[in-house]
């Protein structure tokens, strides 16, 4: 193609950089649509799979629309009180269950092994402009298939490209057959991960499609949560991961509940070609295959980002590194260089983003052993009722943190970050030391030694902060139901499912995460201490040099925002930084892994939930589903 073999790194700051929510290859897969032109490779032939039976299930209309009618109807109700999640998620998993079963041996599913189609995979990216001359797609065990280099290839070498019309995006999805849909649903519009989904089933039931290749080449299941068994799922109860695979499933079984008597019913939605075959199954695997490896990509014209599945190129394994694929907007094309130096036969790694275990379990499917950016999550705030709560809030305004955030502690050291550790000091400030952040001429000068961990406000600051997040440590370790040795001693039995030992996996991480920052929180207690005790000076700063807003310790990357707060003006600070290797991320969304937007946003659960709730029937209750309002487009979910 005339295309250069190498370009470095810093050629990808001029690229649009790709927003990859890839799983470990043997647990994801995903795809939209494009524009079809022709198909590679003989035909693949699909079948319906038969029932124990030996024929598929002949259930009554009437009798799966009063189930669908009851799942969507539970799934739309008012969020559980606290503590009874688990018991809406058993009577949702019910349902569900009832539904499979009388929909068993209706799904449709290829013909052969998986891996028989990658040749075809191949030869399709080559005739349709994609390079394909320095890899093959191999089964590296354990972490499924991905791609191995079949020459050496350099680090920064551009050895992978795709071009658009491969790509399956939501507005391929438009120029399809589910376009017509498209327009007239709601929740299509705000849903791009949705449309995706319908893409995928609606293009995998068409045997001309352009896409087929790809479609055929992606796996049969998964291991995300979905697909999880329910003792599998118990024994994530205590952590803080659970909540997010419960409202995983929830969302899930709404949207086909949802989607369900859509095509059953809606004139539009009826032509689509799976009216006659539309299983729970089919929609988990498509949301699963979308959830694992949707991006971000910029639209033909550069004005905004659409999300896109990216055929090949997804079949990378993740590793720890820097975000080294970009979209070329002059050559239209998703672009990845090499992270490092790859010998022949060496599997070719790309990086996911800085995402905790925690997103890699519910989103990808796979526990990453070596995730230098695992964290859990911590909800901290300033109470309204506390006397001092004004001047707190001010202080931290003025450095652009909420009085009320969730933030991270990290599994590196220190494990705080500099923005936690500026809430921290003063969280625990006195009306004097607040005093000194407000009023005179240097308060503003030490709104900038909040978060450096080398000015602190006082010995006793630093005593009480420290003292707090041990405590708090303590107490979210005490709600987990087994200790880290229980864990670790499972863990050593070899006949360990799969989803057991991820769940179980995630977690001993939660808690080792929690343990350290609870032994760094005692050794801080007891250095401060004895700094009290010695009567030692506190560092000072020159103001001709005033430090960096964030810690100076390793890891702790995370600058504080100092700006100027109008009376009465919302701060909202991100806990993660919105840089990356130095360069402002395009568009303002961040080029780390697209989150699950399974998970819906508030305005799409109220719409769903006030059709579900609906007294209206059969076709009048969903041949207007763009009546439900959202009117917000759903939040980004990126990290």
């Amino acid at each position: 193609m005339g295309v250069p073999t190498s370009r470095p790194l810093q050629r990808m700051r001029d690229l649009v950089r790709v927003g990859f929510s890839a799983g470990l290859e043997g647990t994801a897969a995903v795809t939209s649509e494009g524009c079809p032109t022709s198909i590679m490779g003989k035909k693949s032939r699909v079948k319906t799979q038969k029932s124990g039976s030996g024929g598929t299930a002949v259930v009554s209309p009437k009798e799966m629309m009063n189930l669908i009618s009851e799942l969507l109807q539970k799934c739309s109700s008012a969020a559980p009180s606290s503590g009874k999640e688990w018991e809406e998620y058993i009577q949702i998993r019910g349902l569900v269950e009832r539904i499979r079963k009388k929909q068993k041996g209706m799904s449709i599913m290829f013909e052969g092994n998986r891996e028989d189609h990658f040749p075809d995979l191949m030869s399709w990216a080559k005739e349709n402009g994609a390079s394909c001359d320095c890899f093959t797609v191999a089964n590296f065990g354990t972490e499924g298939y991905g791609l191995r280099a079949t020459r050496d290839i350099k680090a920064e070498e551009l050895f992978l490209w795709i071009p658009r019309k491969m790509l399956m995006t939501v507005e391929s999805a438009q120029n399809s057959v589910l376009g017509p849909l498209y327009s007239q649903d709601r929740i299509l519009q705000a849903m791009g991960n949705v449309t995706l989904a319908l893409h995928l089933l609606c293009e995998r039931a068409n045997p001309a499609s352009f896409w087929l290749p790809y479609i055929r080449s992606l796996p049969q299941e998964y291991d995300i949560p979905l697909y999880y068994q329910q003792e599998d799922v118990q024994l994530l109860l205590g952590t803080q991961a659970v909540q997010d695979v419960l409202s995983q499933y929830k969302n899930t079984a709404r949207q086909y509940a949802y989607f369900y008597k859509l095509v059953q019913t809606h004139p539009t939605a009826s032509k689509l070609p799976l009216k006659d075959g539309f299983t729970f199954d089919d929609y988990r695997w498509a949301v699963s295959s979308v959830m694992t490896r949707q991006n971000q990509i910029p639209t033909e014209d550069g004005s905004r980002v659409t999300l896109a599945l990216i055929p090949l190129w997804d079949m990378c394994n993740h590793t720890n590194g820097l975000i080294t694929t970009g979209y070329n907007l002059e050559d239209d094309r998703c672009e990845c260089v090499a992270l490092q130096d790859y010998k022949k036969n060496e599997q070719i790694y790309i990086f996911y983003g800085t995402r905790s275990n925690a997103e890699f379990v519910i989103h990808n499917g796979f526990f990453f052993q070596d995730n230098s950016h695992d964290r859990v999550k911590i909800k901290l705030g300033v109470s309204k009722s506390e006397r001092l709560y004004a001047m707190k809030a001010e202080v931290l305004a003025r450095a652009g943190i909420p009085a009320s955030y969730v933030f991270a502690l990290h599994c590196n050291e220190p494990p705080i970050s500099a923005q936690l550790l500026a809430f921290l000091r003063v969280f625990c400030m006195t009306e004097d030391e607040l005093k000194d952040y407000l009023l005179g001429d240097r308060a503003i000068n030490k709104i900038f030694t909040l978060g450096n961990s080398e000015f602190p406000v006082s010995w006793e600051n630093e005593i009480k902060l420290w003292t707090f997040l041990e405590t708090r440590a303590a107490l979210l370790l005490k709600t987990y139901k087994t200790t880290s040795e229980e864990d670790c001693s499972i863990l050593e039995k070899p006949d360990l499912a799969l989803h057991s030992r991820m769940a179980i996996q995630l977690r001993l991480a939660e808690k080792q995460i929690l343990e350290k920052a609870l032994a760094c929180g005692r050794a801080k207690r007891q250095h401060f201490q004895k700094k009290l005790e010695e009567g030692a000076l506190l560092p000072r700063y020159e103001e001709s040099d005033i430090a960096l807003l964030e810690n100076t310790e390793a890891d702790a990357k995370l600058p504080v925002i100092l700006r100027e707060v109008e009376e009465g003006q919302e701060i909202q600070v991100e806990e993660d930084s919105p840089l990356l290797n130095g360069v402002k991320v395009v568009y303002g969304t961040n080029v780390e892994q697209v989150r699950d937007e399974t998970q819906v946003s508030t305005d799409v659960d109220s719409a769903l939930a006030s059709i579900g709730s609906s007294n209206q029937k059969g076709q009048r209750e969903q041949a207007n589903p763009s009546a439900s309002r959202t009117e917000d487009k759903p939040k980004e979910n990126t990290d």
